[in-house]
């Protein structure tokens, strides 16, 4: 998304604006999203729903940047990835619900590496799309011809997930967004477990949270140009391509240690990145640096199947909408202010920023490695 601002010729502060929009406007309107769904037996509606809205997104975000220019184009490229994100949101809600109606217990873990490895594998063609075909070019058609194709995969997954068979679940009455909300505290008050997952999750965020700042990193280190993003992109894909079966079933068997070593791994690929600092610049090169995005990549797709197997296997069937709202609305919440980050790259500097990244991280793990296991984190009253 920044190249694609960029090429558009959009200010280049919008940037800034790219994870909170994406981040938050996926998250944090969870809680109000929750209280809606649980109204419905069968809830594949809203994740085929969502995903339709998100390729006409993806779609009209293509059709804007080869049309408009400059602030207009940038503003509404913007607004479209919001309402992107709120769809996104709607569907991870659901997504979770029918995963738990439709997966057996210990069979959850492997369908989301499998999830992950083919749009791993999907994503190595994106990288390979964009070093070819892109190159150093900033023509806005090239970014369009990346979106109308991800636009066109999002409307045969709304189709697919449409043709998934969903047995009617519970429904938990009609909760305004208000009672909602004041349900989502008193489960934070009363389930220390699943407040510490929150905790867990929010500091083992800064994995994901660090990426950006590792390209920044990376062109200040070895002065990489566009051409290198298909490099980058490439590297971290592979990485969920090879890793995700392996984190899959480890989190089939645990989850929270799943979650621990996705942690630890992600703070070897911020020691890696700080490493450039004192290598001879022999090692300055976009193939040695992407060694750090391929362990990232490796760390975040073990973070995201620990935390999505664990919650899904915790949380209970009736309440469990409201379980995945309050953590994404949460973690939501904590995406939005880590957008002061930026800030501090700029009085300190990026290699500080990453440093402290890797403090959430070692902080992630420790949280991680205390919480019960997923069948025993919610208390019976």
């Amino acid at each position: 998304m920044p190249w694609l601002l960029s090429a558009v010729g959009a200010p280049a502060s919008f940037s800034g604006f790219l994870v909170p929009i994406s981040r938050g406007g996926s998250l944090l309107p969870q809680l109000a999203i929750s209280a809606r769904i649980r109204k419905f037996k069968v809830r594949k509606w809203f994740w085929a729903g969502a995903g339709v809205t998100q390729a006409a997104a993806l779609l009209l975000m293509a059709l804007a940047a080869v049309t408009l220019s400059d602030l207009s184009a940038g503003l509404l490229i913007l607004l479209l990835l919001a309402l992107f994100s709120i769809a996104s949101g709607v569907g991870s809600v659901s997504f979770k619900d029918v995963l738990a109606k439709t997966i057996p217990k210990g069979k959850r873990g492997t369908l989301l590496s499998v999830r992950a490895t083919v749009g791993g594998i999907l994503a190595l063609g994106a990288g390979y799309s964009i070093n070819s075909f892109i190159g150093e070019g900033e023509q806005a058609g090239l970014y369009a011809i990346l979106l109308i194709a991800a636009s066109i995969l999002w409307f045969i997954a709304a189709v697919l997930f449409f043709l998934i068979k969903e047995e009617p679940g519970a429904t938990g009455g009609s909760r305004t967004a208000l009672k909602e909300a004041r349900e989502g505290w008193n489960i934070l008050r009363d389930q220390r477990g699943f407040l510490r997952f929150v905790i867990a999750r929010s500091l083992l965020l800064s994995v994901m949270l660090v990426i950006p700042f590792y390209s920044i990193f990376a062109r200040d280190i070895i002065g990489t140009e566009v051409s290198s993003l298909g490099i980058f992109v490439i590297s971290n894909s592979l990485a969920m391509v090879l890793s995700s079966y392996l984190w899959g079933r480890f989190a089939d068997r645990s989850s929270k240690h799943v979650m621990a070593a996705g942690g630890f791994i992600g703070v070897i690929g911020a020691v890696i990145a700080l490493s450039f600092l004192f290598l001879s610049e022999d090692w300055h090169t976009p193939i040695t640096f992407s060694a750090v995005f391929f362990v990232a990549g490796f760390a975040h797709a073990g973070i995201r199947l620990g935390r999505k197997t664990y919650l899904v296997d915790a949380a209970p069937e009736k309440e469990r909408p409201l379980y995945v709202a309050v953590s994404n609305t949460l973690v939501g919440l904590v995406t939005v202010l880590s957008a002061v980050f930026g800030f501090g790259a700029d009085l300190f500097g990026v290699e500080w920023l990453i440093a402290f990244f890797a403090l959430l991280m070692i902080g992630g793990i420790i949280v991680s490695l205390t919480l019960p296991d997923a069948d025993k984190m919610v208390q019976k009253s």
